[in-house]
């Protein structure tokens, strides 16, 4: 027996006039949630528990079976685990976003965010504009690393653990009631403005009607987590396939392998062939029990705004991953058991994370029940299947 979970990220959102009082999951055009979903299991799972920020952190945390009340330490220490920084135990790690705020004039606080990822700024160019913050940000105590696209690193050692807000929060907002308390680090954001906003990668990326990656923005502060073996604790052995540092790095702390997929880039050009290609090998020929394939891209158009985009980013693990991926498994005649769902809904309308229980789907292979003819939102929330422990879920799905 096989067992997969496709997390197609921040998928679940809320209805939108636009769409005739749909979501974009039903708006989306996705005949293969819906060929699967009239056999499967269709239900609601709360992964984020209450009191707890709704991040992709403690709610894929939650989709991996691991209690965010037990084992949550702060999103960046998982994504340093990820790049390999070795952080002693009261090092703090912050993830440093590379984001767009307004060039006005005047002062920072006065400056508004308008993008979290500047573009979706490529990891070439944005390894080049950090290599400056760390010539020009340079403090003892303070080390800088790189990692994909927009999302970076902060370590402060020996340093505190600071509450910060997201950027992808306050998009649109006026920065200044949301900077850090910390002197150091506001001194090291707004310094980071000088340096960047006039930086050759960032005119050019101006010319050719790009986000400029102007500001450093620090959030996510936490400590080293200790995470409990994913295959001492499920008996499986399991791998990771993610473009996101975040998700490796949950996989490193559960002593999961990972594969990394040319071409994925956690956007809505991402390889999604290549994962669903990496998940098929590692399970139907490299010995593999488990695969988890984390497709970040309709959490990215959600963070955006993008109607359109998250419906095509939808539509895309429809079409290019779970399609490929079933038809592969059905192909080798090896049973398995599938689960798709989101990690939290990202709402259009809100442009962030929110709490709200999220549809999943687990289909076996092996039998069909009398399942709901599509899956969305509004189905699931019919159903008789309500998890308020959203991180024993797992364990239902590896039960057989």
């Amino acid at each position: 027996m096989k067992y997969i979970i496709v997390l197609s990220d921040g998928m679940a959102g809320r209805p939108l006039e636009e769409l005739g009082g749909k979501t974009t999951l039903e708006a989306a055009d996705t005949p293969n949630f819906d060929r699967l979903a009239e056999k499967a299991e269709i239900g609601l799972a709360s992964m984020v528990p209450e009191g707890m920020a709704p991040g992709s952190d403690t709610a894929n945390l939650s989709v991996m079976g691991y209690d965010p009340k037990i084992y949550y330490t702060g999103r960046s220490p998982l994504e340093a685990l990820s790049i390999g920084v070795d952080m002693a135990a009261d090092d703090v790690s912050f993830r440093c976003n590379l984001v767009t705020l307004t060039e006005d004039g005047g002062a920072y606080e006065d400056q508004k965010i308008i993008d979290h990822s500047s573009s979706e700024i490529s990891t070439e160019d944005s390894t080049v504009l950090l290599e400056a913050l760390k010539e020009g940000l340079k403090r003892e105590g303070y080390e800088f690393y790189a990692g994909t696209s927009y999302r970076h690193l902060l370590i402060w050692k020996h340093g505190k653990v600071l509450e910060l807000t997201a950027p992808h929060d306050i998009l649109t907002k006026t920065v200044g009631e949301y900077l850090p308390k910390d002197s150091v680090l506001l001194d090291m954001m707004k310094k980071s403005y000088e340096i960047l906003k006039d930086h050759p990668i960032n005119v050019e990326r101006k010319k050719q009607g790009l986000n400029p990656a102007n500001s450093a923005w620090f959030w996510g502060a936490g400590t080293r987590p200790a995470l409990a073996s994913f295959e001492e604790k499920t008996g499986k052995k399991g791998v990771m396939i993610s473009a996101v540092d975040l998700l490796k790095g949950i996989a490193v702390g559960a002593d999961m392998d990972r594969i990394i997929v040319e071409g994925a880039n956690g956007g809505l050009h991402t390889n999604y062939e290549g994962k669903a290609d990496a998940a098929i090998h590692a399970l139907l020929e490299d010995g593999y029990d488990f695969a988890y394939v984390h497709v970040e891209a309709p959490d990215e158009m959600g963070h955006m705004g993008s109607m359109t985009d998250k419906i095509t980013a939808i539509e895309n693990v429809d079409g290019r991953v779970v399609a490929r991926i079933t038809e592969a498994m059905d192909r080798s005649g090896e049973d398995y058991r599938l689960m798709i769902l989101p990690d939290h809904p990202t709402p259009i309308c809100v442009r962030t994370h929110t709490s709200e229980p999220v549809p999943y789907m687990i289909y076996d292979s092996r039998k069909a029940i009398d399942g709901i003819h599509t899956y969305n939102e509004k189905e699931a929330a019919k159903s008789t299947c309500i998890w308020k422990d959203g991180y024993r879920l797992i364990d239902h799905l590896l039960e057989c």
